[in-house]
């Protein structure tokens, strides 16, 4: 069996070198962001290249690496901020094709905003997210944390939730002439709710309409609507044009229920720098500046397969395994982790220093050690000449 959490120590390009094409099913990581300062990986890329050239030779051999490693329904996730958001953009486009593209999401993980700079107090950094093969993505932008019971206001009798939906097709490219089969009448009582697709006793005869009197169309078909006649129901509402006889859909409220996913990602939801220090404090102690939270990555998780194969190239503090490793314990999944990090020095007089941690990939591999203790998993450590 292969372990639960593999961290290997070296340079990632020549790790990534290791790595069986098509062996990962998704990457999430967090590169140097290139702040103006030198950056570890200054390699033989970006040698003689200015300030942005050399961040984009850097991470152009990488990227590629990458995109061959992922499985052809695999997905990269990649932090970025200001800096470099606008030539990552385009050198995602370069490796993967920008058919590829799927999101930039936006993710606030510092509400406060940072006071030190000169201008405004920046809260957020971005999300890219790139598809291996578009066609044969598994991603499913949706969460099951992102439902909320607020959501579905009213209640049934036998005491479940749920909110009314227009059963008419509310996009005006949905129309009798782009949709005919779906523009029918069907027949409905408002005093008792009753739906159907025949007339039946006080029944009144209802077509699909716009707000404004227009032809439309219903979002179900006729044998859907004679399937499913309970989660409709029939009711007088008040419109631009006055009052009129519709018809609505009972949404359900139901285990397992999940909403489609934002671009926006608050820090109350996914936590944020803060709450990223504490976490890796508690586990291993106050050693590197600015982790990621954990629920940043769980966040990313949900989106995928509970199974996959989850790789990071640059995994710093090791928030990744960690969140892997939360993943699995509240749903069950079999996820496995491989971490890659640089053994780049750590600052001389930092925390991470006086706790005996000499390198950055020695905090990661500090992180990973906690959390196998503490959830019961296996961790192999490949160090790289």
């Amino acid at each position: 069996m292969p372990p639960d959490h593999t961290l290997h120590v070296g340079d990632n390009l020549d790790v990534l070198a290791t790595l069986a094409t098509g062996s990962v099913d998704v990457v999430y990581t967090d590169p140097p962001y290139n702040t103006g300062n030198d950056f570890a990986y200054r390699d033989r890329h970006g040698v003689g290249n200015g300030r942005h050239a050399a961040w984009v030779a850097m991470m152009r051999p990488r990227l590629h690496e990458v995109r061959r490693v992922l499985a052809d329904h695999g997905v990269l996730f990649i932090s970025i901020d200001d800096n470099e958001v606008a030539h990552l953009r385009l050198l995602l486009d370069e490796v993967f094709g920008e058919e590829q593209f799927i999101a930039q999401v936006v993710v606030n993980l510092n509400p406060k905003g940072r006071q030190l700079g000169p201008w405004f107090a920046t809260s957020h950094e971005y999300l890219l997210v790139v598809a291996r093969d578009i066609a044969s993505c598994r991603l499913q932008a949706t969460s099951a944390s992102s439902v909320l019971e607020s959501d579905f206001p009213l209640v049934a009798d036998d005491g479940r939730r749920y909110r009314r939906l227009p059963l008419r097709n509310t996009n005006k490219k949905f129309n009798p002439a782009t949709a005919p089969t779906l523009h029918y009448p069907l027949w409905g009582d408002p005093v008792s709710g009753r739906v159907a697709t025949a007339p039946f006793d006080g029944a009144e005869e209802i077509w699909p309409v716009f707000g404004d009197g227009r032809p439309a169309v219903w979002r179900w078909s006729a044998p859907l609507v004679d399937a499913r006649p309970d989660d409709l129901v029939c009711r007088s509402v008040r419109g631009k044009l006055g009052l009129r006889v519709d018809i609505a859909q009972r949404d359900w409220l139901h285990p397992g229920r999940r909403k489609k996913l934002r671009t926006i990602w608050l820090a109350e939801e996914i936590g944020s720098t803060d709450t990223a220090v504490a976490e890796l404090k508690e586990i291993v102690g106050h050693v590197f500046e600015s982790p990621k939270p954990t629920g940043l990555v769980r966040r990313v998780l949900e989106c995928m397969p509970d199974d996959a194969v989850v790789l990071d190239v640059f995994a710093g503090s090791g928030t990744t395994g960690h969140a892997v490793a939360l993943a699995n314990a509240a749903d069950g999944g079999t996820r496995r982790s491989v971490s890659i990090n640089l053994p780049e020095p750590t600052r001389p007089g930092s925390f991470a220093r006086a706790a005996g941690l000499l390198a950055v990939s020695d905090i990661t591999e500090a992180r990973l050690r906690a959390v196998a203790e503490r959830f019961g998993d296996s961790l192999e450590v490949v160090r790289h000449s």
